[in-house]
């Protein structure tokens, strides 16, 4: 059985409200001044990842994993935000999705839903299933990922270990 691979950093995916770009070193301020938001964090497991010495980590393992992508809006190119793929097992023919933090600026509309769209459609050219981890206390992304069509599969720890933080998993099966 050949299994396909999945690209998890193409150079562009983009619809008509969004584009996602490779997430790159250069990208770090840009990024950071939406980040600096301390509301975007407030129901997040790490609540003050808006001060600049707990973001940087959060930036650097992003660029570290090669898998991130920075959000633009298509009208304007303002950055939005970033979100990335990681977990993908070809043998399980799975992928999730997340470290995603939009700008409050781009809440309540078709932006997150439009970035999802892109991801999962990408990602399922070869995978099956895709998988969601949203921290237990961070109820407005667990309604995102119920509005996607994704089931609640279990609670976790994430990272799935004994110091994890108590998570929530969601899968949406193509």
């Amino acid at each position: 059985m050949s299994l396909s691979i999945l690209n998890l950093q193409p150079e562009l995916l983009e619809n008509d409200i969004v584009k996602l770009i490779p997430l790159e070193e250069n990208h770090f301020e840009v990024l950071y001044k939406v980040a600096s938001d301390p509301l975007i964090w407030e129901q997040h497991p790490k609540k003050d990842r808006y001060k600049i010495e707990v973001f940087k980590p959060f930036f650097d393992a992003a660029i570290d994993a090669k898998t991130a992508f920075l959000i633009l809006d298509k009208k304007n190119n303002e950055i939005m935000g970033t979100t990335r793929y990681y977990d993908y097992n070809p043998e399980e023919s799975s992928v999730a999705i997340g470290f995603t933090f939009i700008g409050r600026k781009f809440w309540g509309g078709a932006y997150n839903q439009s970035v999802k769209k892109l991801l999962l459609d990408y990602a399922f050219q070869n995978v099956t299933s895709v998988f969601f981890h949203v921290g237990s206390e961070n109820i407005r992304s667990q309604k995102a990922v119920l509005k996607l069509g994704a089931s609640k599969t279990r609670e976790m720890n994430f990272p799935d270990n004994e110091t994890g933080i108590p998570h929530y998993e969601y899968e949406l099966k193509k």
